[in-house]
């Protein structure tokens, strides 16, 4: 099988505009993906006498030479028979490689972001098939449809470097389920609601107390074992040391140790419902009130290798703040001298990557966490492409954007309940303020971007009315009409994000600060 030909009979085909780096070639058939009406048609070509073609669906005609032109519609059941012939349309395992996620809440940025990658150049791996279940909730959407809408955006752009599927921030064994049936690759798994924050401001008896009720049967522990395990001990990380004394120890345990106990079921349930199929974990406990000290760390990732979790990623609190849509708030480099620890921690555990959630727009603090990690770092972006396809809207359709604007203000106080954001309605524009060719700029105003960020699932869910419903049709719609506009805006935008992670992150390669 060849799948590295470039095929010029689909070009020429009348009346077909087709998108030329979706053509490929293999097994005798010419595949592309075709415009039609701003919408996508898979188009097939194949020889005469073939019974290749039984596998697709749509309307099949007889073209020059005996030919046939199968032309049908983006559906699962042709995803399948592509991927029969096209496997790099299949998500795959990315190791250790630099990466970064690139979240798409509508299904159609995905265009965009591989123009990205190829932009930057490099190694960075890519997972472009990620969103959480909460985000899949509130945008009406479903594991499967993430996979497709992301695989065919793959195919658009032909993109044959491979890429990796999360099924994100997992906090269920039902959810695993339905995203090893979707046939993804990734999983994050958030035991965030199993994380206790109280014990920061407890007291020695207080802590033994809160370790004593830990699930020890689930933990296959004792707090004497664990005691011998830990106590006045001190752990060395290359040129870091970190000490563990009685309340630090019970301090960890409190915090996080029914974290680790969900884990490791949550761990165990996936090696047996993906069989022996390949497979790899992210481990979440970003979305916390406190942050991971480097003890808790240290707990964390020994804890788990006791119980025979296997991971390629974690994500701890770190320092400072890290919200949604905006850059890094806090000192950055207080945030690299922190970090540097948690990286030498996940070099001696692993070694495994550092993960950067909520990394979108976090420009300040990329280059450190490169230098830091020697590229053993996931970037996990996905707002930002939302936010890219309203400044696209704000361009084409201005009476739209100030619509949706003055929604996701009349919805902010509700939903910016569940994400780490700051922005105040008082200093975000009005939008009766603002003229049309201003209205790009809103996406750049701290307050008015988080509060657009957030309110994603309103505008284009949670609308009762018809008026308010019709945010998504009309959402969508621009953004198929400006396809092109949209991919260069996130191509623009993701560039920004990817190159500090592409420049010089060979191992052993970066230049090493000492911190």
């Amino acid at each position: 099988m060849s799948d590295t030909h470039t095929p010029s009979k689909l070009t020429r085909v009348p009346g077909l505009d087709v998108l030329p780096q979706s053509l490929a070639e293999s097994d005798g058939l010419e595949f592309g993906l075709a415009m039609s009406n701003s919408k996508c048609r898979l188009v097939v070509l194949v020889a005469p006498g073939s019974t290749r073609l039984a596998s697709f669906e749509g309307s099949s005609t007889s073209y020059e030479n005996g030919l046939t032109l199968l032309i049908g519609p983006t559906s699962s059941r042709n995803l399948a028979a592509l991927r029969a012939h096209l496997p790099w349309l299949y998500p795959q395992t990315l190791g250790l490689r630099t990466s970064v996620g690139t979240g798409d809440r509508l299904g159609l940025a995905t265009r965009g972001h591989v123009r990205a990658l190829r932009a930057a150049g490099g190694n960075l791996a890519p997972i472009l098939a990620q969103q959480s279940i909460r985000e899949m909730e509130r945008t009406g959407r479903d594991p499967q449809q993430v996979m497709e809408d992301a695989a065919w955006g793959v195919f658009a752009e032909g993109w044959r470097g491979g890429f990796g599927a999360d099924a994100d921030h997992l906090k269920t064994v039902d959810d695993i389920d339905l995203c090893v049936a979707a046939g993804y690759t990734f999983f994050t798994f958030d035991p965030g609601e199993h994380v206790d924050n109280s014990p920061a401001n407890a007291d020695l008896t207080a802590l033994q107390a809160a370790v004593e009720r830990l699930p020890w049967a689930q933990l296959e522990d004792s707090a004497e074992v664990m005691s011998e395990r830990y106590l006045m001990r001190s752990f060395e990380f290359e040129d870091h040391e970190v000490s563990i004394d009685e309340r630090v120890l019970y301090e960890a345990a409190a915090k996080y140790g029914r974290a680790v106990a969900h884990v490791a079921a949550l761990y165990r349930h996936l090696a047996q419902a993906a069989e022996r199929r390949d497979f790899e974990v992210e481990i979440s406990v970003d979305e916390t009130e406190t942050p991971t000290t480097h003890a808790q760390h240290v707990y964390i990732a020994s804890e788990l290798q006791r119980l025979g979790v296997r991971w390629v990623s974690l994500a701890p609190r770190y320092i400072g703040r890290f919200e949604k849509g905006v850059d890094y708030i806090g000192d950055v480099d207080e945030f690299e001298t922190d970090f540097a620890v948690h990286a030498a921690i996940a070099r001696r555990f692993g070694p495994y990557k550092l993960s950067l959630h909520s990394g979108s727009d976090k420009f300040s603090i990329y280059p450190a966490a490169v230098r830091q990690t020697r590229g053993l770092v996931h970037l996990k972006t996905a707002g930002t492409s939302y936010l890219e396809a309203l400044r696209t809207i704000a361009a084409f359709d201005p009476e739209l954007f100030r619509r949706v604007y003055a929604f996701s203000r009349a919805h902010y106080e509700t939903d910016r309940a569940s994400y780490h954001v700051s922005a105040s309605l008082g200093r975000a524009p009005s939008p009766e303020d603002v003229d049309d060719a201003d209205l790009p700029a809103l996406l750049d105003q701290f307050d008015a971007r988080e509060i657009l960020h957030v309110t994603f699932g309103s505008v284009l869910t949670e609308g009762s009315s018809d008026r308010e419903r019709r945010f998504y049709d009309r959402v969508m719609g621009t953004l198929r009409t400006h396809s092109d506009v949209y991919a260069a805006n996130l191509e623009a935008h993701l560039l920004r994000h990817m190159r500090p992670f592409t420049e010089n992150t060979a191992a052993g390669s970066l230049p090493r600060r000492r911190v």
